[in-house]
């Protein structure tokens, strides 16, 4: 069997060199396997992510596999760890804290856009792993210089990342939009239709926004609006926060 989660997560770290497996060495390194995992997660989808595909991909056996993880649950934790330590440096903070807070959403952005499968991994021990570590502590310098105590600046953090993976999750739903967007202008026409005079403020507004964007959903729209919100609430926290009276 494998070593446990932690160990595993922790296989590149020098401290964890004397925690090794006993047997054959194997064709195929931990790494290797949760590089493939995340391989067949970008192109088919988490679903397709089993501990069978996965040998049948690299050639392996089944038993093989688990060698190197213990189920498919660690494996996910896994892949999650090694697409956040993979996540770029951030822009130079210099600029002040609003244009670190939209690289910081815009990259989470850009990471679950490119790993769509992210979202549906909801398991907590991703917290342990050392990209995942590593990640948390350089966003949470985001906020520096802000006056944001310790625990107001992981609720600022939470708050944009936040943010920003319901937008990709909105947008992973709505992928689809761009290729209904050729027949949105009939299809308005016929619903109109069937309308009538119901619902005047949706058809009113839905009018607008779908002629603004030849669409029902205008994804790059809806994420500068939004992020543009995040940066003044924030805003307000950070410069009138301190300024209000307790109590």
């Amino acid at each position: 069997m494998a070593r446990d989660l932690l160990d595993l997560l922790w296989r590149d770290d020098p401290r964890a060199t004397a925690v090794g497996r006993r047997g054959p060495r194997s064709r195929h390194s931990t790494g290797e396997v949760v590089e493939q995992a995340i391989a067949l997660a970008d192109e088919r989808g988490l679903a397709a992510v089993t501990i069978r595909s996965l040998a049948d991909s690299l050639g392996m056996t089944t038993m093989s596999v688990y060698t190197h993880v213990n189920s498919r649950d660690d494996l996910l934790v896994l892949m999650v760890d090694l697409v956040n330590a993979r996540m770029p440096e951030p822009v130079d903070r210099s600029h002040g804290w609003r244009a670190a807070v939209v690289d910081l959403a815009e990259s989470n952005l850009s990471l679950l856009r490119t790993h769509p499968w992210v979202l549906d991994v909801d398991d907590p021990r991703t917290a342990i792993g050392p990209g995942t570590i590593a990640k948390y502590d350089r966003e949470l310098h985001t906020f520096d210089g802000t006056g944001l105590d310790d625990v107001n600046r992981d609720a600022a953090l939470t708050f944009v990342i936040g943010f920003a993976r319901q937008a990709a999750a909105r947008q992973v739903e709505h992928r689809r939009s761009a290729e209904f967007g050729a027949d949105w202008e009939q299809v308005a026409g016929r619903l109109a239709g069937y309308l009538g005079d119901a619902h005047p403020l949706a058809q009113t507004v839905g009018r607008a926004a779908g002629e603004a964007s030849g669409s029902p959903y205008d994804a790059d729209a809806a994420w500068e609006f939004g992020l543009a919100r995040v940066v003044a609430g924030l805003a307000d926290e950070i410069e009138n926060g301190q300024e209000r009276p307790a109590g």
